[in-house]
């Protein structure tokens, strides 16, 4: 997978000020000056269809930018027939306010998914992100605030080290959607070495192509940090299919005994089980896990599996897990 996101051709002139009057560090860098929009479209037709060139049959490319260039970068990806799959608005509820009041605030900016071809098998990890999205299916508009604070990267004088330093929470969502463990991933302009630094601490492996020495210098310091870090969501395990394991199965086999009580996460006691694996509560009322827990939470259906604990050495342990290991200890055999 590829994560460019180039100069946007901001074109920027003069200093800009602040309501207060102080001068505002916006990106006037060398790096996002273009004579016009001739060679900065020769410019992104070159780097594009180089990554066109070296992208695996079933890559995926997600391309940043903002008004100032992603209508260019977009038909630049459909004239190399990329694949577009999504258009993500990365929404930023502290952004940048317009200082002269003569626009719009510029609130958001476009990330452009494509693949490869119409027919390439991209990953797409639609079960991880519906968990982050608190069991909603994760739509197309990410509300993500800019980098500041102890995230920034500054010198030794408090100095931005790099204008447009990337949240880590951004490039967190679109690898943690769209990679797998051990996926390489290419950022063509490192910058400040954030895809690195998050691709890293998420098991994932890169490539950082950056010219400018002291962006490399900064990037590698802060890249050599980072812990790589194994969790349930980063490992990608709510993607793999849940063993097929019936609560009966599990009383059966003494991972659950007949009459012990299912707890909810905040501890509350909502029911008993049953011998055949159903559950009853106070009501007197008898279903399965699922329509029990659909029940409590007043939904039509929901996953009991998710919702029931029980106790062990007064701790709870989610009824989940207590099928996997079933299922890893039959294995095991």
């Amino acid at each position: 997978m590829y994560i460019p996101d180039p100069p946007y051709f901001m074109g920027t002139e003069g200093n800009l000020y602040r309501v207060d009057g102080a001068v505002f560090n916006g990106c006037n860098d060398k790096w996002d000056k273009f004579l016009g929009y001739d060679e900065y479209y020769d410019f992104s037709y070159i780097w594009i269809k180089e990554c066109k060139r070296i992208l695996k049959p079933n890559g995926t490319i997600w391309v940043i930018g903002s008004f100032q260039n992603i209508y260019q970068l977009g038909f630049i990806l459909q004239k190399l027939n990329f694949w577009i799959l999504n258009d993500v608005i990365w929404s930023k509820p502290n952004a940048v306010p317009n200082f002269n009041g003569t626009r719009f605030q510029n609130s958001h900016e476009t990330l452009l998914w494509c693949s490869k071809s119409k027919n390439s098998k991209y990953t797409f990890n639609y079960k991880t992100m519906k968990f982050l999205n608190g069991g909603k299916q994760e739509k197309s508009v990410w509300n993500i605030g800019i980098c500041i604070g102890n995230e920034r990267l500054k010198d030794s004088k408090g100095n931005k080290i790099h204008n447009t330093q990337k949240p880590e929470e951004l490039l967190k969502k679109i690898i943690l959607s769209s990679t797998k463990p051990n996926d390489v991933i290419l950022d063509p302009f490192f910058g400040s070495g954030t895809t690195g630094a998050v691709a890293r601490k998420n098991n994932r492996n890169f490539i950082g192509i950056e010219k400018d020495e002291k962006y490399i210098k900064y990037a590698q310091k802060r890249i050599e940090k980072i812990k790589p870090e194994t969790t349930n969501i980063n490992d990608l395990s709510m993607e793999v299919l849940p063993p097929k394991v019936s609560v009966k199965k599990l009383i059966e086999k003494n991972y659950l005994n007949i009459g012990e009580i299912l707890y909810n996460s905040s501890r509350e006691n909502i029911c008993f089980l049953l011998k055949n694996g159903d559950v009853i509560d106070k009501d007197e009322q008898t279903l399965s896990i699922h329509k029990m827990s659909a029940k409590y939470l007043k939904k039509i259906n929901n996953n009991g599996w998710t919702y029931f604990y029980i106790k062990r050495n007064n701790i709870l342990v989610s009824i989940n897990d207590l099928r996997y290991k079933y299922n890893k200890e039959q294995n095991d055999k």
